[in-house]
């Protein structure tokens, strides 16, 4: 059995879920979210618990169980809380500026670079090197993050460049160091 998918999804008193054969809608104070699923899993809502159950030991049925149940409880950390990830720009001259709704980043490059927020996502900009991108749906808040850190990922040998915030970057040995040994 599915550790992860056996494990009770608790549903906050603000938080509403509808699931109809296939679907599932989680309504919040935060928005709404729906999820398409198998409809071989079954999902119950009782007692302000979701749990998800698989009819059988099959592989396929395995592998959905705890993808199933984790789906849903990100829909419901979502309409909730929300999801947030932060980047920060390393280097001289590396900043960031608040455009409307996007943002244009200067990294080096002989022209600025803009973005625009994917639907449902705020770019918020702290300082001149910080970016925090926020939404109620974690795979679209990774995946603009994703976007922007594209662009300049961090130098393997300088450190220079666009990482998440927290994100250790081990620096290689220049050429320098080599003949030295």
């Amino acid at each position: 059995m599915s550790r992860i998918g056996r494990q009770p999804i608790p549903i906050p008193a603000d938080v509403q879920i509808e699931i109809v054969e296939g679907q599932v809608a989680v309504i919040g104070p935060r928005g709404s979210l729906t999820q398409s699923v198998n409809p071989d899993l079954s999902i119950d809502n009782n007692d302000g618990q979701v749990t998800v159950s698989r009819p059988s030991e099959a592989r396929e049925h395995r592998a959905l169980h705890g993808l199933t149940r984790t789906l849903i409880a990100n829909m419901v950390t979502g309409v909730t809380q929300g999801f947030q990830k932060t980047l920060e720009l390393v280097g001289v001259g590396y900043r960031v500026q608040q455009n409307g709704d996007g943002i244009t980043l200067q990294l080096g490059f002989s022209h600025p670079v803009e973005f625009q927020p994917l639907s449902g996502i705020n770019l918020e900009v702290e300082g001149n090197n910080r970016i925090h991108v926020s939404g109620i749906e974690k795979q679209v808040v990774g995946e603009m993050a994703a976007r922007i850190r594209r662009v300049r990922p961090p130098n393997r040998y300088s450190g220079k460049g666009v990482r998440y915030s927290g994100e250790r970057v081990i620096l290689k040995p220049g050429k320098s160091a080599a003949r030295k040994g």
